[in-house]
């Protein structure tokens, strides 16, 4: 028997109607998809991490393999332990949270916002593993669940148009439509979505893949002819990965020393509560998108990806990276038919292949790989067909979640939005008694979440 005979009967690959061509190429596509994150995690991190005797550059490149290795170990429990096509990385937002608010704004000694996010890594493997945090997530009300597909899907597109700069800042409406013909990378982005979206439309196998390495490659192209300058659509220079992780490695360990009380522990509450709603609303999204919810909208298991959260935080924290959580990216291998944990397994290897690769993961332009975000985005808007829109509770609730993710840029956000409206419309429509004790004291947590957040008091 082969290897990928093995693999197959291992996960079960045909009994979930899928093969190991298809999900190779799943987890092809969610690694380009989410590649930008070893770029992006060290030069966000680097910011508020300083290390004596090393430059910014050294320190860069330590928090790149930082961001490998424990996007790597939680991706690989996903695989193995959850069997799910969901990969996991040092997480967006909560990075520049952690760096910016907590190191910067604070003046937290980022040893301290380590040891916080691994304090809240273990938290969540004892909440996990006592099935705390799926009951927390099963008392998410119906509309929430079944909208919170469409508001990622809205939020994705809204990312990867931002990145392609065909939307772009403007101070009279703060947002607008950027100028295609005055920017090259808009106008390799609008031609290699266009071209994405004709090969997707086609129904060709690994359409999305092709889109990012086309676009990619035709972007270098252009530069090697001389019709652009490198810089302008591709990185400057390509830097040689630095393997020496120790200054940050254990780095956690310092932070619990003189550290006050109260800062700590709101720190760790923020982390904790952002990274909760966060994974519960992506894993939700991502496994309506992939038809893996049951009737009542719940994800099977749902503690074992849970689980790969939790560890690839607690690792994270331990190598010197922020908040590890699972990636909304994940759905663009979904997209392309990953239905089992090989198509994790394959992000997993590939992640520590670019221990050896990181110029080459830099020589693909940020509006090469948000393609797929656009993508997926737009097929995943077909969520709002399972909302009961006529439902005033499910319609504010639904619609709430849906609109609040993107015009706040934060998944955890929306959800909170739809979750606190969702007892209170309830209520209003004389239907008090349909709603559960625990959705009422959920709601009552996250108005305390929005207060904090909103009040000033972290920063």
């Amino acid at each position: 028997m082969g290897i990928g005979e093995r693999l197959s009967a291992h996960f079960d690959v045909e009994g979930q109607g899928s093969d190991v061509r298809t999900e190779t190429i799943a987890g092809i596509t969610t690694f380009l998809a989410m590649s930008y994150i070893v770029l992006v995690n060290p030069a966000i991190l680097s910011e508020a991490i300083t290390v004596e005797g090393y430059s910014q550059t050294d320190v860069q490149q330590m928090i790149a393999i930082a961001t490998i290795l424990s996007a790597f170990v939680a991706t690989l429990v996903m695989a193995f332990y959850a069997r799910r096509p969901f990969a996991l990385a040092p997480g967006m937002g909560l990075n520049a949270f952690f760096a910016f608010t907590v190191v910067l704004g604070l003046g937290v000694p980022w040893q301290t916002a380590l040891a916080a996010v691994f304090v809240e890594g273990l938290i969540f493997v004892a909440i996990t593993a006592v099935g705390a945090r799926k009951y927390v997530i099963e008392l998410f009300p119906e509309p929430v669940k079944f909208a919170v597909g469409a508001g990622i899907g809205v939020f994705l597109l809204f990312i990867g148009l931002q990145e392609m700069q065909l939307v772009v800042a403007d101070e009279a409406t703060l947002v607008t439509l950027g100028d295609v013909a005055a920017s090259p990378v808009a106008g390799l982005g609008v031609l290699g979505l266009a071209a994405t979206f004709v090969l997707w439309a086609r129904g060709i196998k690994g359409a999305i893949v092709i889109g990012i390495l086309g676009t990619a490659l035709t972007g270098w192209a252009l530069t090697f002819a001389g019709v652009f300058p490198r810089g302008v659509v591709t990185p400057e220079t390509l830097a040689s990965p630095q393997y020496d992780i120790t200054p940050l490695a254990g780095a956690f360990l310092d932070g619990f020393v003189d550290i006050d009380p109260l800062t700590f522990a709101l720190v760790v509450f923020t982390f904790f509560f952002v990274d909760f709603f966060d994974t519960a609303g992506t894993l939700i999204g991502v496994s309506q998108f992939g038809g893996f919810l049951d009737e009542e909208g719940d994800l099977p298991e749902i503690e074992k990806p849970l689980m790969a959260d939790a560890v690839g935080t607690t690792v994270g924290a331990m190598l010197g990276t922020s908040t590890v959580t699972t990636y909304i990216e994940s759905s663009t291998g979904v997209e392309e038919g990953g239905r089992t944990g090989l198509t994790a397994l394959i992000v997993a290897a590939l992640f520590l292949v670019s221990l050896v690769a990181v110029p080459l993961i830099a020589a693909i332009p940020a509006y090469a790989s948000y393609i797929a975000l656009v993508v997926v985005g737009i097929i995943m808007l077909q969520g709002v067909l399972d909302v009961r829109w006529n439902d005033p509770a499910w319609a504010v609730s639904g619609g709430l979640t849906i609109t609040v993710m993107p015009l706040t840029y934060s998944i955890a956000n929306g959800l909170a939005a739809g979750i606190v409206a969702y007892p209170v419309i309830k209520t209003a429509m004389g239907d008090a008694g349909e709603v559960r004790p625990g959705q009422w004291a959920l709601a009552a947590a996250l108005v305390g979440y929005f207060y904090v957040q909103t009040s000033g008091m972290l920063l």
